[in-house]
């Protein structure tokens, strides 16, 4: 899970604090120290998650774009300058733009936002964001809740009573709650020290950074197992009384499988082992063989292992849990989840459908594309009746895909290009290819008129069958 650090860098976090009575500081360099100790267990603990920096006051900045590189996150961090005010908007619209500029609106992301609690002033502060909320129009909606799914974690360097003076928490905890509410806030307890910045930031990890370990068994063999990010407990809403569902440490290995009978996954993490073990021999096994794992986390939940190669040098062991329950693998509760016969394939339950990704599919992005299999057909249609079973075939590849997207203007005027094709046939042409190419012009005609007898999609255009042997 990507990590977003979105660092205050306004005037105010220059205000200085006394530390130890002797050396002062400001409250930019405690958020400096407790980031630092954040980069540094994250490089010893989640070093396979990519983490950004962002720093913002009345704009935003990206200083250090998605990286695996916490010496770039770490060397940016001591060269922070000091801006002018505070706008947490304006950073949570560049938080946005930089998130789905690199993994879209679909991949879960946190976002740890380190700020002293002053919010702003006039129209840029967050309290004039949120108390404009309901006036905005469409072009000026505020960035939250984020089209993404997203942990917001605020760090303020400062003191809950200090909050407590002023409406800042109250403003901090609305903010929360439209992000989502997942997610949390964090105050320094006791004097602004070194100490006390430590110790916010240790909550932090601890809540959302502390690695899972667990132990995966197989048979005899079993191996310890570091798992990130941590799979998140899940609650069922079907469930008459639902209770929340987390992985346990014991994770059984069921069996293997062709990763093509697998359907795609809803969530995945990466699992690291410490030393060249059981894990290590199962990676290279599912890596080399293009299988998967199945495993089993608990009662009546199952997941997967799999090699996902990050580069062509480095794969990585990944983990995708499927939903509680039976359901997504219902043979699997069975006693002899295998069948009869374990010669055959472990998958009982074969599809009795082919699946759409396993077949060829006519996409047309840009216009050159559609030309092509325009030019395609014309070809083989200047080469009849050399060319019937080829032209037919590109001719109905065509036809379907125009009609799932609806474009019966092409079927015309394919139509009147075959038309115009037989009006141009030279005296020496076959006669077989002027019945052809009107047979398939009508054919065409007709499926463009909607009319179900000639536009289903499972139809086919076949050829007209003449006989010219006399």
């Amino acid at each position: 899970m990507p990590t977003v650090v979105l660092m205050d860098v306004s005037l105010s976090m220059t205000r200085p604090v006394s530390v130890d009575g002797s050396e002062e500081f400001q409250r930019k360099n405690l958020a400096v120290h407790g980031l630092n100790m954040l980069f540094e267990h994250m490089a010893s603990n989640y070093r396979l998650e990519f983490t950004s920096l962002m720093a913002f006051s009345s704009l935003w900045e990206l200083l250090v774009p998605f990286t695996r590189d916490y010496n770039a996150l770490q060397e940016a961090l001591s060269n922070l300058e000091d801006y002018d005010k505070t706008c947490v908007e304006s950073a949570m619209q560049g938080v946005s733009n930089v998130v789905q500029q690199e993994w879209g609106s679909a991949c879960p992301c946190q976002v740890v936002l380190v700020t002293d609690g002053s919010l702003g002033i006039g129209k840029g502060s967050l309290r004039y964001s949120l108390q404009t909320l309901k006036l905005r129009g469409d072009d000026k909606k505020f960035p939250l809740p984020f089209p993404f799914p997203t942990k917001l974690f605020i760090m303020c360097v400062a003191n809950a009573e200090e909050l407590q003076m002023t409406d800042a928490m109250d403003n901090l905890e609305e903010l929360l709650q439209l992000s989502g509410g997942d997610g949390q806030i964090f105050t320094m307890d006791g004097p602004l020290c070194m100490k006390s910045v430590q110790a916010m930031f240790g909550r932090l990890i601890d809540h959302a950074y502390s690695p899972f370990h667990a132990v995966l068994h197989c048979g005899n063999l079993s191996s310890d197992v570091q798992v990130f990010p941590r799979p998140e407990p899940i609650v069922m809403d079907e469930e008459v009384d639902p209770m929340p569902r987390a992985v346990n440490s014991e994770v059984d290995d069921v069996g293997t499988g062709a990763t093509d009978e697998l359907e795609e996954e809803p969530s995945a993490s990466q699992m690291a082992g410490k030393s060249p073990n059981f894990c290590v021999l199962l990676h290279g096994s599912l890596k080399v063989e293009g299988m998967v794992a199945l495993v089993q986390l608990g009662p009546e939940w199952y997941g997967m292992l799999y090699s996902q190669a990050d580069s062509k040098k480095k794969s990585n062991l990944m983990m995708s849990l499927f939903e509680p329950g039976p359901d997504p693998l219902p043979w699997l509760a069975a006693e002899n989840p295998y069948g009869e016969d374990d010669s055959k394939s472990p998958f009982p339950v074969q599809p009795s459908a082919k699946r759409s990704y396993a077949q060829n599919v006519t996409v047309w992005i840009k216009a050159s594309g559609l030309q092509t299999d325009v030019q395609k057909i014309l070809r083989n249609a200047r080469k009849l009746p050399d060319k019937t079973q080829t032209f037919y075939k590109e001719l109905n590849r065509l036809r379907k895909a125009a009609l799932a997207f609806g474009f019966w203007e092409l079927l015309k005027g394919v139509a009147e290009l075959l038309e115009r094709e037989c009006t141009l046939l030279p005296d020496s042409a076959h006669p077989d290819a002027a019945f052809q190419l009107s047979h398939a012009a009508q054919q065409l005609k007709l499926a463009s008129t909607g009319d179900s007898q000639y536009a289903a999609f499972d139809h086919n255009i076949v050829a007209m069958h003449t006989d010219f042997s006399t």
